[in-house]
C-alpha cells in the first residue's frame, strides 16, 4: 500500500469513507457520506481539488463541509476551491484561524459536533502541540487524526507554533476512546495507511514517552 496512489474505501452502513493519497507530502485526504442522503464532507484537501471533486461527482454526493484538522497548506491547500465549486462551509478550530490565510465560515471548539445528513455525528477534539488548533474527527469508532497521530509515530513539534508537552497531552486524551478505534492519519508516513489506538500503544516510537504505552 505504500507509494500508491489507489483510493481506499472502508464502507460499513450508513458510512461511506474514502482514504485519498495524493501530493509529494503523501497526504491523505477523506471523504465522509451520509449513505441515506448522500451529503458529506472532505477532511484535510491536500493538493488534488479536481480528483476529490470528481469523486464527489461520481458518488452523487452534495458536499456539506471541508473539515481542517490544521491550518497548515498541505492540509488546506484546496479548501478555498472546493468551498468555491460547492458551496461547502470551511470549519478549523478558533486557535487554528488566525494564521489560515482563507475564509472560515465554521469556527470549532472541543466536544462540537458536526452533522452530516441524518445518520453521522462527528465529534470534534482539539488536539494543540502540532498546531495550537490542531484537531482530531471522530465518529462512528473511526479517529481523523491529521498531524498529530500517525501510524507509528506523532506529529512535529519542531515548527513554528508546535509545542511537545501539549502534543504528549493531546495523544493521551485520544487513548482515552475506545483501543479498537480505528486510526486514519493525515500523512501515510507508517508501514500501513491506517493503524488502531491499541497498535499505537503497543508500537508507537513515542508510546513511552507521552506516557499511552501499554503492552
Amino acid at each position: 500500500m505504500r507509494g500508491s496512489n489507489k483510493a481506499v474505501v472502508y464502507k460499513e452502513q450508513p458510512m461511506f469513507v474514502e482514504q485519498i493519497k495524493a501530493g509529494e507530502m503523501a497526504n491523505f485526504s477523506y471523504i465522509l457520506a451520509c449513505e441515506s442522503c448522500s451529503r458529506a464532507a472532505v477532511i484535510d484537501p491536500d493538493g488534488e481539488a479536481e480528483r476529490l471533486l470528481a469523486r464527489i461527482e461520481e458518488q452523487g454526493l452534495q458536499l456539506e463541509y471541508i473539515l481542517c484538522t490544521h491550518f497548515h497548506p498541505d492540509h488546506t491547500l484546496e479548501a478555498g476551491d472546493l468551498r468555491a465549486k460547492t458551496g461547502a462551509e470551511v470549519a478549523m478550530h478558533e486557535a487554528d484561524v488566525p494564521y489560515y490565510e482563507g475564509t472560515v465560515d465554521l469556527t470549532l471548539h472541543d466536544g462540537d459536533d458536526i452533522r452530516i445528513g441524518d445518520e453521522i455525528r462527528i465529534r470534534v477534539m482539539h488536539t494543540p502541540g502540532h498546531t495550537p488548533g490542531g484537531v482530531c474527527f471522530y465518529t462512528d469508532g473511526r479517529l481523523f487524526t491529521g498531524d498529530t497521530l500517525f501510524v507509528g509515530d506523532s506529529g512535529r513539534t519542531d515548527m513554528p507554533y508546535g509545542h511537545r508537552p501539549s502534543l504528549g497531552a493531546s495523544i493521551r486524551k485520544l487513548m482515552g476512546l475506545p483501543e479498537e478505534t480505528l486510526v486514519l492519519p493525515g500523512h501515510d508516513y507508517g508501514p500501513t495507511p491506517t493503524s488502531t489506538l491499541r497498535q499505537e500503544m503497543r508500537h508507537n516510537i513515542n508510546a513511552r514517552e507521552y506516557g499511552f504505552y501499554k503492552p
